[in-house]
């Protein structure tokens, strides 16, 4: 599989360090609260593991699983929500736990369904941000890494499936996905 990679973006070791710093961080501003993490599935999962290891802070864990992709490389725009949250957010800070925000359409859409909720706060943790592709305006309170307009992979992103499991972030290469 590291050999469909082009270049790797962001090692193990970058991912965690910026992981435990985003953790201390969150656990700093949401300190005396009831936190609620709302994972994105699945692309989030590798990070809100890793990322709830560095929180020291009570906290709940939910997750979502949402499309706006199907099989392909680009958003179409349409929003389904594929599976809701078990539990209720009303008076709640809430945190959506995202991989990589991209056009941003989905996440605008999540933001706009989990506000109707009345949580007492709502904000956004992504690791990779890409505003390049971003065609909707999404205020990001927690971010890991911006990253250039690339086919990302590894670490909770994929193509077609494939790719989750590696350790690493990297840039797949074109003919692999063409």
């Amino acid at each position: 599989m590291i050999g469909d990679l082009k270049e790797i973006l962001l090692d193990e070791k970058r991912l965690a360090e910026k992981i435990a710093e985003m953790g201390e961080i969150i656990s700093r501003d949401y300190e005396e609260k009831e936190l609620v993490l709302v994972g994105v599935l699945k692309g989030s999962v590798m990070f809100m593991a890793d990322l709830m290891k560095r929180i020291t802070i009570p906290c709940c864990m939910d997750f979502m699983a949402v499309s706006s992709y199907g099989a392909a490389t680009e958003t179409t725009g349409v929003v389904r929500i594929l599976k809701d949250l078990d539990y209720q957010i009303e008076g709640k800070h809430v945190l959506i736990v995202e991989d990589i925000i991209d056009s941003g359409v989905t996440l605008k859409y999540l933001m706009e369904y989990l506000n109707s909720r009345k949580p007492a706060s709502l904000e956004i943790a992504c690791l990779l941000n890409k505003p390049e592709r971003r065609r909707v305006e999404i205020g990001v309170k927690y971010q890991g890494f911006e990253v250039p307009d690339y086919f990302l992979v590894g670490y909770g992103l994929d193509f077609a499936e494939k790719y989750r499991n590696l350790p690493c972030i990297g840039i797949l290469k074109e003919e692999v996905y063409k």
